[in-house]
């Protein structure tokens, strides 16, 4: 007790109960603020909803029938659509099929399927280069992915080639058999001259000397009826060997341009047998050889000569000296 009568109090600190009191507080703090975490997390954040205007009937049925995800495929081929409509567009779709093609034969080139060896066989006229860029072969091919149908069909496209096989033998083996066309004579249509077959197919503009030796038609038919024309005259050399041109007039009958430029006019029907009499005057009386211009056989039971200008001139004066003189008592 102190000197007033009271209780003397404790000199030691009250920290200790203190610090007791704080500690029990914070833990309370802590356990309340941890289960208040947890039930945020298990319990989902409610966002204010968004006052809006119910959707149109239809478009509530499409959102409540159309599968999930279907807005992203809808818009993956939307995007798909554009982009091919630009590469048609744009003309781009060679490009991309080359694109394409040259991948998928690098795969299996490097699979081990590459051409290494190609057997072209009946060429004639052609090189192998151009029977191999005629067919759409190249060095980018390959064997696996070749069309041998295709490349049939591209061959035969081209006029020298007028059949062709295709054979694809694995793993890198090519065979390409063709059957070429003969350059047959030459054709001349519209100021232009081609080398034809003999079943008329045009081969190619006329342009290397080495076909200079055909034969020459010219006209609109020419060249679909020259083989059995020039059969027909092949059979009389004393013409053909003389003949310069074969002229198809009318699509009906022939005229023969010689090389001395001389025409003959042939009939349209019994052509053999205007060729034999030709062949016959020129061996007995070498019409070939005499100073006339044309050679009229077109009616069957006549042959009209037309004489040179000079030939004329010199039978008319002829003609004059041979007629008797007057006498000076004749009326």
């Amino acid at each position: 007790m102190d000197g007033a009568g009271r209780l003397a109090r404790s000199r030691r600190s009250p920290r200790p109960q203190t610090d007791l009191k704080a500690a029990a507080i914070g833990a309370a703090i802590l356990l309340r603020e941890y289960l208040g975490r947890n039930r945020a997390i298990a319990r989902p954040v409610t966002r204010p909803m968004i006052d809006r205007e119910p959707p149109h009937r239809l478009i509530a049925s499409v959102e409540r029938y159309l599968p999930n995800r279907a807005g992203v495929a809808a818009s993956m081929l939307l995007l798909l659509a554009s982009a091919g409509f630009g590469i048609v567009k744009g003309g781009h779709v060679a490009e991309l099929s080359s694109a394409f093609s040259d991948t998928r034969n690098a795969l299996a080139n490097s699979a081990g399927f590459r051409i290494t060896a190609v057997a072209i066989n009946g060429r004639k006229q052609l090189t192998q280069d151009e029977v191999l860029a005629t067919g759409g072969v190249n060095g980018r091919s390959s064997l696996l992915f070749l069309d041998a149908a295709a490349v049939r069909d591209k061959l035969k496209a081209n006029p020298w080639i007028a059949d062709a096989t295709v054979l694809k033998l694995y793993p890198g083996q090519l065979q390409i058999d063709i059957v070429e066309r003969s350059a047959f004579a030459l054709w001349q249509q519209g100021g232009r001259v081609s080398v034809i077959s003999d079943d008329g197919a045009v081969l190619e503009p006329y342009l290397s000397r080495r076909f200079l030796s055909l034969p020459l038609v010219v006209g609109t038919g020419a060249e679909t009826h020259a083989k059995d024309f020039l059969a027909l005259l092949a059979r009389y050399p004393q013409v053909s060997a003389v003949t310069k041109a074969a002229i198809f007039v009318g699509e009906r009958r022939w005229n023969l341009r010689l090389k001395d430029g001389l025409d003959i006019r042939l009939p349209e029907k019994d052509v053999g047998i205007a060729l034999a009499s030709l062949s016959r005057l020129d061996r007995d009386e070498r019409l070939f050889s005499r100073d006339i211009v044309a050679i009229d056989m077109r009616l069957p039971d006549r042959l009209t000569v037309q004489l040179s200008d000079d030939a004329a001139k010199a039978r008319e004066e002829l003609f004059k000296k041979q007629q008797p003189k007057k006498k000076a008592g004749d009326a």
